[in-house]
């Protein structure tokens, strides 16, 4: 029968496709699902994850390692540094240099000198305890300890064959004893023989308080404020364990120590690097199948 206006032949249905509309469930049109390219760009993502996380942990060992070795270079700078100090401890004293710029080569090293003191210009150091080897080696370990509290005398020592006054640390008082005043027996009138070691000027560490010249209490050594106290060079030395007199300072008050505990941070590092390893190498090249 001939076509009316309007109506689609059975050729044009076969050959057009055909949109049906996707079920809904819920208001939510369902349709074929991305899961399979989904789960196929899964293992490379798990795998650039694992390998950066592999070369991340790396770095652990590798810098304990770097550590421990620069803590090994360390430790023969230290031990060559405490040879050196000793032997320079240890060595007889010379005269003291006329030159102070000589002075910065020669901390710790003994001088000898000839002069007399000047006990009304004292400065006291303090808050001290005394330098006693002997009693801090029985007191090692101790929660407390019997040091008693004090101070270190420094008094200006005029030079008579230098023509300079300088600043000498005569040694440690208890604090009752830091009037001179109650110490008169030990004044040391005249001219004497001195040996004492060389000390340079200190700055002030963290947590240590400000010298107060005002009140006459120095909480470390700043030679040119106390040279301009007393009107002595910027020159100091300590005096040594021979200078003491009876019921005077006593000498000796020279610390010289230098802390070299490079051995454990050594032991630390190296220890650190190998159990990092250890497992990085269990997690990444030994791994077993279900890891």
């Amino acid at each position: 029968p001939p076509l009316k206006r309007g109506m689609v032949t059975w050729s044009q249905l076969v050959a057009e496709p055909v949109s049906i509309p996707r079920p809904r469930l819920f208001g939510v049109a369902w349709g074929p699902s991305r899961c399979g390219s989904s789960m196929a760009e899964a293992p490379a993502t798990k795998t650039e994850d694992d390998s950066f996380l592999q070369w991340f942990l790396l770095l652990i060992p590798v810098t304990a390692f770097g550590l421990g070795t620069w803590q090994v270079q360390r430790r023969k700078w230290k031990l060559k540094l405490i040879a050196e100090l000793e032997s320079r401890v240890m060595a007889d004293p010379v005269p003291l240099p006329a030159d102070p710029i000589e002075l910065q080569n020669l901390e710790y090293r003994p001088v000898k000198v000839r002069g007399h003191f000047d006990h009304s210009k004292e400065l006291y150091m303090m808050p001290r305890t005394m330098v006693d080897p002997a009693r801090e080696a029985r007191e090692a370990g101790r929660i407390s300890s019997s040091t008693e509290s004090g101070a270190y005398v420094v008094t200006p020592f005029h030079c008579t064959d230098l023509g300079v006054t300088i600043l000498v640390n005569r040694g440690f008082v208890p604090r009752k004893k830091v009037n001179p005043e109650t110490r008169q027996k030990g004044q040391v009138k005249g001219e004497v023989d001195l040996v004492g070691m060389v000390r340079l000027t200190e700055t002030r560490k963290p947590f240590v308080p400000e010298n107060n010249p005002e009140r006459n209490h120095w909480h470390y050594r700043d030679l040119e404020a106390m040279a301009r106290v007393t009107g002595a060079d910027p020159v100091f030395i300590d005096a040594d364990f021979q200078s003491t007199v009876p019921g005077g300072p006593i000498g000796g008050q020279t610390r010289v120590t230098l802390r070299n505990e490079h051995m454990q941070y050594i032991i630390t590092w190296y220890g650190l690097c190998a159990a990092t390893s250890y497992l990085w190498f269990k997690k990444f090249l030994r791994r077993t199948p279900g890891m």
